[in-house]
């Protein structure tokens, strides 16, 4: 986590601006709404809300505010999410059954916290504001993740009652799938990792030198059209596509299409969105797929998913290191079409996140950093898989080119999609 240089300042403004989007985001959402736990991996609204405030109590107002005391002892308990190093706390599969803090509550504490942080940042001498400006900077890309998470959450709440009810957004109009294309990529002795100013966390350093042979990648995302292709073609009743574990997930949860889509009557797919269920839009691409579907799509199509060394060298190479794309200021909420042929990548940053055949590891030289805090990534480098680009809910300031996402190989609900490479150049 590299240190940033903002003055108490910007630092407060900076601070503002993220702690005021979250609760942006929650607002179309009532108080019911912001209680519910639609399954195990989703967290409610409220969570999210009183987690991230949770963060900046615990590691800046405990660790530097003179006359700290918390704002209500049992938060401590009820909002930690996994620090070992912090004590114990609330079962993550049970948040739904919380219901007091209400919404309400829990936009009490925000305001109780913030008004302390802006007193603390505004009232510290320059050495103390300097120790404490890389855990400042980590909470406002903390937050930013549960952004993110708020909406991938709070999409399958909504999900699962009957009367669809509708978040935001707006739909694409109807497209079909373009041709897909092909970036040749050389390889050789390539350096990856974040290196130099600017914000990153812990796991995507230290920059490292990697060999990666000649190879290519596909200019665009895997389609919806293309995704019932694989439909059509029993992709989900034959063994021979799939991963033994992800066969074993598709025989025991009856898989048979991407995990947002319904058939209705006639056979019509439907999809549901932030904005609605609708008839599946063909030239979108295809998403909340997990890493085994992703990986079994690519058996069938004689392809592989490439590493996430391939993806940031690749983009690299083709010039668009700057994060920008379909992500959430955009507000579609959802993954569009690619738009015409380049002959260069595209939908590199935003619409879906994008699987990579990397398994979720330390870099070479990773050391996490002292104490609780070096809980936050490197606990986890077991048993998932990397995921790199970003997504249309993600915020614009926090997709990077070195960003290394990650999630377990079965996990659906977030808005995870895939790219195709092929191993080297055609001759």
């Amino acid at each position: 986590m590299t240190a940033p240089t903002h003055d108490a300042g910007t630092l407060i403004s900076l601070f503002d601006q993220v702690r005021s989007h979250t609760e942006q985001l929650a607002a179309p959402l009532s108080p019911e709404d912001q209680t519910v736990q639609s399954m195990p991996d989703v967290s409610p609204t409220k969570w999210h809300r009183a987690h991230v405030t949770w963060f900046f109590e615990t590691f800046l107002l405990a660790e530097a505010e003179s006359t700290f005391r918390p704002f209500q002892d049992q938060y401590w308990f009820l909002f930690n999410s996994y620090y070992e190093a912090l004590g114990p706390r609330y079962a993550r599969a049970e948040r739904g059954y919380i219901t007091r803090p209400g919404a309400h509550d829990v936009g009490l504490y925000r305001s109780n916290v913030d008004a302390r942080i802006r007193d603390l940042v505004s009232s510290i001498d320059g050495g103390t504001l300097e120790k404490l400006s890389p855990t400042i900077e980590l909470g406002f890309h903390h937050e930013q993740q549960h952004q993110e998470l708020l909406l991938m959450d709070i999409k399958h709440v909504l999900s699962v009652n009957p009367l669809h009810p509708v978040y935001g957004g707006k739909p694409s109009a109807p497209s079909e799938s373009d041709r897909l294309g092909w970036v040749d990529v050389e390889g050789g002795l390539v350096e990856v990792g974040h290196q130099g100013p600017g914000f990153s966390f812990d796991n995507e350093m230290p920059r490292h030198r990697t060999w990666l042979e000649p190879f290519r990648l596909a200019d665009r995302l895997v389609t919806n059209e293309e995704w019932m292709h694989f439909m059509a073609d029993d992709g989900y009743s034959r063994p021979e596509l799939w991963l033994s574990d992800g066969w074993a997930r598709v025989t025991a949860e009856g898989w048979s299409a991407p995990f947002y889509w319904s058939a209705d009557g006639d056979g019509t797919w439907h999809e549901h969105t932030l904005h609605g269920t609708h008839p599946v839009n063909p030239g979108l691409p295809a998403t909340h797929l997990s890493h085994y579907e992703a990986d079994a799509y690519a058996t069938w199509a004689r392809k592989r998913l490439p590493t996430e060394a391939e993806w940031e060298h690749a983009v690299v190479s083709d010039g668009q290191t700057r994060a920008a794309g379909n992500l959430a200021d955009t507000e579609t909420f959802h993954a569009r079409a690619a738009g015409p042929a380049t002959g260069h990548l595209r939908q590199v940053f935003g619409d879906c996140w994008e699987w990579t055949a990397s398994s979720y590891l330390p870099y070479p030289g990773f050391h996490p950093p002292a104490g609780a805090i070096g809980e936050y990534n490197g606990k986890f480098m077991s048993n998932q898989m990397v995921l790199r680009g970003g997504c249309a809910l993600t915020p614009p300031g926090h997709a990077r080119l070195t960003y290394r996402n990650f999630f377990p190989p079965g996990a659906r609900w977030a808005m995870s999609g895939l790219r195709l490479a092929d191993g080297g150049a055609p001759s």
